[in-house]
C-alpha cells in the first residue's frame, strides 16, 4: 500500500486552517446578529412593519415592542463593542430569549410554518457567534 500525501494532513495543519477561518465566521456571524439587532430594535421603537403588526396579532401588548425595541439596541452595542465579557454574555443571552420567544410564538398561534425562518436562522447565527467569539471576548 502506498501513502498519498493528499490523504495525510499533519495536525498543526489542521488547526492553521481552523485558525484561518473562525475569525471570519465570527465576524460574519456577528456582524449580522448585531444588524438585526439594531435594525429590528429600531423597527420595533419605531412601531413599523413586519415586526410591531406581528406583535399585536400574537396578542402581546403594544409597550412591549417599546421594551423589546430598547432591549436589541443596547445589545447590538454591548456585541459590537470591545470587551465587556460579561455584557456580552448577557446580550447574547437575551438575543436568544427573544428569538426562541418569537419561534414558541408563532408555533402557538398556529403562524403559517415559512414564519419560522427567519428566527431560527437568526437564532443559529447568535449561537454560531457565541460558540465562535475569541478568548478575549470569554469570561
Amino acid at each position: 500500500m502506498t501513502r498519498t500525501m493528499t490523504a495525510f494532513r499533519p495536525a498543526d495543519q489542521t488547526s492553521r486552517t481552523r485558525a484561518r477561518w473562525r475569525p471570519g465566521v465570527y465576524w460574519t456571524a456577528t456582524a449580522l446578529v448585531v444588524g438585526e439587532c439594531a435594525i429590528g430594535g429600531a423597527m420595533d421603537l419605531l412601531r413599523m412593519p413586519p415586526f410591531y403588526p406581528v406583535m399585536i396579532e400574537l396578542g402581546y401588548p403594544s409597550y412591549l415592542a417599546t421594551i423589546m425595541g430598547t432591549a436589541k439596541i443596547a445589545a447590538a452595542v454591548v456585541l459590537s463593542a470591545p470587551h465587556l465579557p460579561r455584557l456580552k454574555e448577557w446580550a447574547y443571552a437575551g438575543v436568544m430569549i427573544n428569538l426562541l420567544g418569537a419561534i414558541a410564538s408563532t408555533i402557538a398561534v398556529h403562524q403559517p410554518t415559512g414564519s419560522l425562518i427567519a428566527p431560527f436562522a437568526f437564532a443559529g447565527l447568535t449561537l454560531s457567534s457565541w460558540a465562535l467569539r475569541p478568548p478575549s471576548r470569554r469570561l
